[in-house]
């Protein structure tokens, strides 16, 4: 059985029962192991304003020569801070994935984009507990921070299916780094502390055959609000997907 399928599995035996959590009293949630970095906290900040420009492009961080990490600056780039976003892609997937997935929309916007890779098919947070995905990320941020001037108002959070979930996950618990979480069609929210007061941006399909948005989405919104958060959600009509009209709203989003 392949990792997504297990996922999905799990999706299902969480979603249709009646759970709470303490980050969310309603909706598809999965709670957290012990272990390495359990608690889902980010230790790395944004470095002090650089006042050299930011070189245009994409690259790989080196960090590791099987499952790396890229960073892609957008060609709008100024000499000014960028917004930020640490962008997760889905089960089985690669950060070079969901950057075609979002397409153009992030240059279009001006955001830098950091797409790791996770250790494993998925991020750790959906099968069990934080764990080496978020210490992959915290040294990809590191590296970023010390390359590039970050906007320390404009760092955000996002990714599409698993990695939505991830997000919104990470976001929670982050949410003092993190000031804007974008979630592509979520399925749930592993459970950890929360700390800050991040907006969100959801999307999700009407049609979605993989993660129904009556059991996921339409949970996870309301179930947000309740905790006082700001949440933006848009609803279309598709599928398991990103719409090019969703991603490029969702970019502008992050930069205001």
């Amino acid at each position: 059985m392949s990792g997504t399928e297990v996922t999905r599995r799990r999706f299902g035996e969480l979603a249709g029962g009646a759970l709470a959590s303490l980050v969310m009293d309603a909706g598809c949630v999965l709670g957290s192991q012990s272990g390495a970095a359990s608690d889902g906290r980010l230790t790395v900040r944004p470095r002090a304003a650089r006042s050299r420009k930011a070189q245009a492009g994409r690259s790989a961080l080196g960090l590791d020569n099987r499952r790396d990490a890229l960073l892609q600056v957008p060609e709008t780039s100024l000499d000014g801070p960028l917004p930020l976003i640490v962008l997760l892609h889905g089960a089985g997937g690669s950060g070079e994935g969901v950057l075609r997935r979002l397409g153009s929309a992030p240059d279009a916007a001006g955001v830098a984009v950091l797409a790791p890779d996770s250790r494993d098919a998925t991020w750790d947070g959906i099968r069990s507990g934080f764990g080496r995905d978020v210490t992959f990320i915290d040294r990809a941020l590191e590296r970023v921070f010390d390359s590039i001037a970050v906007d320390p108002a404009r760092v955000g959070v996002g990714g599409f299916s698993d990695g939505a979930t991830y997000a919104l996950s990470l976001g929670l618990v982050n949410g003092d780094l993190f000031t804007r979480v974008v979630a592509f069609s979520p399925g749930f929210v592993v459970d950890g502390p929360t700390h800050g007061t991040p907006r969100f941006f959801i999307s999700h399909g009407t049609a979605d055959p993989i993660l129904p948005i009556d059991q996921c989405s339409r949970r996870i919104v309301p179930a947000l609000q309740r905790r006082g958060y700001d949440v933006t959600f848009r609803e279309f009509d598709g599928g398991h997907e990103v719409p090019p009209a969703i991603a490029r709203d969702a970019l502008q989003w992050m930069t205001t």
